[in-house]
Parts: structure tokens; C-alpha cells; sequence
């Protein structure tokens, strides 16, 4: 199965941010000399990657320009909603664009190569991807017994056997998309605040087999407040620039 899509969610505030997101979206932050999304757009492009939806909200005009100049890479487009919904709406606002198999990856993200490469390999379909313990804080929590996706949860209390952290790098297949819209469309009137991946993920894991492939000493960094940033620069950026010379 070759993958050559990847849809990027990129609407949210950076509200935890301290300042640092609420002039532009998290993924032009810079943890390095460039913006985080700029980096992330080059793996992607390394792991075969031709076409990369991104859905914009919080001042969405930064990818907007991004896709102008990006040879026909990126297209946008946009949750008017941004403010009031969660990250399942954004992603369902892409539907209309994406009718095959891809990649699905959050902005907010440093990684290494191996991550893509990693989780292209695996045979399945629909694939989750996760780390070993980062202790990182905010962590999502993932159980997924013989493999496949039981649960997932920010609060450790809601999840038996820790099998992983969420890294927020999945593959999806088209199938998958179409069982998560219409699990979502149900949810969205009560729940708008309806996340892709604690909430979807899991609904729809139900009675659909998602599969979770960790990797352990897998090098990356979500950042989604202050204490990430400075981790992010401190500690984890270093050791990209190592493993992953080309990008960084």
C-alpha cells in the first residue's frame, strides 16, 4: 500500500503557550532556525509524501502563504470554528479533499525520520503510532492488548495496561475515514469539543481494528505549552540534529 497524502491538523490557539502561540499558529513556531511545520513538511516529502492537506483556523493566513509558495505540495483548508471546536471537527472539515489512504499527523510536532518510516512499513491499514515513556508531561496514555487500539487517555486513571504513548502520528485508510466522519457527525451536536483522537479514535476502535505500533527511543517532542517549548530546544532538538542532519 503506497501513501502519497497526509493531512496535518493546524487550527488550535496554542492557548498554554504563554504568548509564544497567540500571534501565529504553533507550527511556525521555531525550535530550531526554521518553523516546526517547515521541518515536519520535509520528512514528509522524505517518506514519499507528494500532497499534504493542512487544516487551518487560528490565524490560518501563516499556511495559507505556506501553500502559495509550496509548488502545488499544500492545500488548505479552513474550520471557521476553530475557536469553539475540537480537533475531530478539523479534521472532518477536510473530508471533502481527502477520498484515499493517508497520513495523519498534528502540527505541533518535532520528530525524527524513523517515525514515517516506521509506521509506512507496517502492513496494516490503520495504524496508531507510539513511543516508549517520554515523561514529558500531558501525555496521552494508549492500551492496546494484543496490538489493537482499547483506549486512550490523558488521565492514567482511565487506561489499564500503559502500552505506549500517542506521538500523534497515525495512518488512516479510507475506510477508517469515512467509520471516524460518521462516528463524529453523530457526536458533534453535543460534544463539539469531540477530539480525533481520545474521543474518535477510541469510539470508533470499538468496532473497527486499529492497530498501535511503538517504537521505543523514538526521538520527538509535541509542544503544546511553555515547559514543552524549553524541553523541545533543550533536550530533544539536540538529538534530532543528530540522527536527522538533512532536515535539521
Amino acid at each position: 500500500m503506497t501513501i502519497n497524502t497526509s493531512v496535518i491538523i493546524a487550527a488550535g490557539m496554542g492557548t498554554r503557550l504563554e504568548g509564544h502561540g497567540h500571534l501565529r499558529p504553533k507550527g511556525f513556531l521555531e525550535v530550531g532556525e526554521r518553523a516546526i511545520i517547515e521541518e515536519s513538511l520535509d520528512h514528509l516529502v522524505a517518506a514519499g509524501i507528494e500532497r499534504v492537506v493542512i487544516v487551518t483556523g487560528h490565524q490560518g493566513h501563516y499556511y495559507d502563504d505556506l501553500a502559495a509558495h509550496s509548488s502545488g505540495l499544500i492545500e488548505t483548508v479552513n474550520n471557521p470554528d476553530f475557536a469553539t471546536t475540537g480537533s475531530m471537527y478539523s479534521l472532518y472539515c477536510a473530508r471533502e479533499l481527502v477520498d484515499c489512504d493517508f497520513l495523519l499527523l498534528e502540527s505541533d510536532l518535532i520528530y525524527q525520520q524513523l517515525a514515517l518510516d516506521e509506521i509506512l512499513q507496517q502492513p496494516q491499514a490503520d495504524v496508531v503510532l507510539m513511543s516508549g515513556p517520554t515523561h514529558s508531561g500531558d501525555e496521552v496514555w494508549i492500551e492496546s492488548p494484543e496490538g489493537k487500539l482499547r483506549t486512550m487517555s490523558k488521565k492514567l486513571q482511565e487506561v489499564g495496561a500503559v502500552d505506549g504513548e500517542l506521538v500523534g502520528i497515525c495512518k488512516i485508510s479510507k475506510a477508517l475515514f469515512e467509520a471516524m466522519c460518521t462516528d463524529a457527525a453523530a457526536a458533534f451536536e453535543g460534544a463539539p469539543n469531540y477530539c480525533y483522537e481520545t474521543d474518535c479514535l477510541v469510539s470508533v476502535a470499538r468496532n473497527y481494528p486499529i492497530h498501535c505500533h511503538r517504537v521505543d527511543q523514538l526521538i520527538w517532542s509535541e509542544i503544546d505549552d511553555a515547559t514543552h517549548l524549553r524541553r523541545a530546544r533543550d533536550l530533544i532538538y539536540p538529538q534530532l540534529m543528530e540522527v536527522d542532519p538533512g532536515i535539521y
